[in-house]
């Protein structure tokens, strides 16, 4: 069964933590090689309280673990350790009738997405989908930092839009994000450094072309241990106002925009 919260409201954007899960199902757990902190490291916790800055969410409860459904479907259960960051998911082989379960609830994932966006661009000329994701920069070891060159503190993936015509509401999303005073300093805000979108964004636009922007937003876990799991919650705040912060002017983008491509 998929665990999936879908709020619908009035905004044009919406705003999705899909990777924040951690549940997995019983029937998994036995063939399971992971410890519970393993699989939190690879997961992206705290992001479904940024959620909270729109009316509309998406928020899914299944661990990536379970299944990943910002892969295509054919890499949506991680069968290899070069499919997970060279972890060894899996104690034994899962016989194929577990895992097709699993493909079900990716399935059922997105006949559900595909049923939420069929409605609000009943209601709306256009969607911007604020997707939100965390990523590891401590992974080799907990001393041990990445490159700050090749790991901004926020990464916008932009590669599955049309960036051509949604370009202002892009810059406007970067301007906010860099202009921002955040704790007294500007954060890095790059665009398609580390990640450019996963699959879930390029369902979308593959299915919804110019109509939706989605902006796969990667906040790196400055703002947490995640060797530890224990995040800042100053930070996780001030993430948060960083989001609001934007919503307004971005908006305002996709409307003038808009307006000007009906005229």
């Amino acid at each position: 069964m998929v665990h999936i919260e879908i709020n619908t409201g009035e905004s044009p954007i919406v705003a999705a933590a899909i990777h924040n899960g951690h549940m997995i199902r019983p029937e998994l757990l036995p063939y399971l090689n992971l410890h519970e902190s393993e699989r939190l490291r690879e997961e992206d916790p705290y992001t479904t309280q940024w959620l909270e800055i729109s009316d509309n969410t998406i928020k899914v409860h299944n661990s990536r673990f379970e299944v990943d459904v910002n892969r295509p479907r054919d890499k949506a259960v991680y069968a290899r350790p070069e499919d997970s960051w060279g972890l060894h998911v899996w104690k034994e082989e899962v016989p194929d009738e577990i895992m097709e379960k699993s493909l079900n609830i990716y399935d059922n994932f997105y006949r559900q997405i595909a049923d939420h966006f069929d409605q609000l661009l009943l209601k709306h000329e256009w969607l911007i989908v604020y997707d939100f994701h965390s990523y590891n920069f401590r992974r080799e070891g907990v001393d041990r930092y990445a490159s700050p060159e090749e790991n901004p503190e926020i990464n916008i993936g932009t590669r599955n839009m049309e960036r051509q015509l949604w370009g202002p509401v892009v810059d406007t999303l970067i301007d906010c994000f860099r202009t921002y005073n955040f704790e007294g300093r500007h954060l890095d805000v790059r665009e398609n450094v580390k990640f450019k979108g996963g699959y879930f964004s390029q369902w979308i636009y593959e299915n919804y072309g110019e109509r939706v922007c989605p902006l796969a937003i990667e906040v790196k876990k400055f703002f947490m241990n995640e060797w530890t799991g224990e995040a800042n919650e100053e930070q996780l705040k001030h993430l948060k106002e960083l989001f609001i912060s934007s919503m307004l002017p971005v908006r305002r983008a996709a409307e003038s925009l808009f307006k000007v491509s009906t005229v």
